[in-house]
């Protein structure tokens, strides 16, 4: 007398490949998982595991489970619960970020900030102090003061310079020795590198009129007053009262 075996095994890649097809007897159990594995949803820990239970569940009795694979499932499991845990790791500290992104940003309303721009608000009723970035040793620097015309009044000659960040002064006078009108100059440094004239970094002091914060984990920005527009955080230098 033989014996034929009318069962057959299921196994949750059978379920997964088989989803665009329509449900049958041994499937039915399935529902509720499949929809959330087939669908446009992802497979979650809890749908994985209902899926896993069914398969040992339907599983052949002549040809049961093989150890190995139902070890290396429940690895699956494992890891696809490490994953959300550190999913929802991730979303707390980001959380937590913005929070204290806004906070920060906070602080920073109203300050006086040594930034990266070339721009100035300047009252030349005072000495107007800025620093150049040099990276090698050069002769000369040459440093000019534009106006909002951009025409040049003022030029000033630094000589040679080793590579560092260099101060220079501005007494607020133009060439013809005049004290040029409270505005907004443009500092443009410049030095010879190879017969070529190049321009340089330079750090200019600004007041910061408000912050932009960023809604999708991108750096904050600062707005600096007087039309100067904004300067990334990370190119601000120094931060004063």
């Amino acid at each position: 007398m033989s014996v034929s075996d009318t069962t057959s095994g299921v196994n949750i890649k059978d379920v997964l490949a088989n989803s665009s097809k329509g449900p049958t007897a041994t499937q039915d159990g399935l529902a509720g998982a499949t929809n959330s594995a087939t669908g446009k949803q992802a497979l979650g820990k809890d749908s994985f595991l209902k899926l896993l239970v069914t398969q040992l569940n339907n599983q052949n009795p002549l040809d049961p489970q093989d150890n190995s694979e139902f070890v290396a499932q429940l690895a699956q499991f494992s890891s696809l619960e490490g994953i959300t845990t550190l999913n929802d790791t991730v979303t707390g500290i980001a959380s937590n970020f913005s929070s204290s992104q806004a906070l920060q940003a906070s602080s920073l309303v109203g300050r006086s900030v040594i930034a990266q721009t070339n721009k100035a608000e300047i009252d030349t009723s005072k000495v107007f102090k800025g620093s150049v970035v040099v990276p090698e040793a050069v002769d000369p620097v040459t440093i000019k003061i534009v106006d909002s015309d951009g025409k040049t009044i003022r030029t000033i000659d630094m000589g040679k310079q080793k590579a560092g960040n260099i101060d220079f002064l501005w007494d607020g006078k133009n060439d013809a020795g005049e004290v040029a009108p409270v505005g907004t100059y443009t500092v443009n440094a410049t030095a010879t590198y190879d017969s070529k004239a190049t321009a340089l970094i330079t750090y200019l002091p600004a007041t910061v009129n408000s912050v932009t914060i960023s809604q999708t984990g991108g750096e904050l920005m600062l707005n600096l007053a007087g039309g100067l527009g904004s300067v990334a955080l990370s190119k601000v230098q120094t931060i004063g009262i």
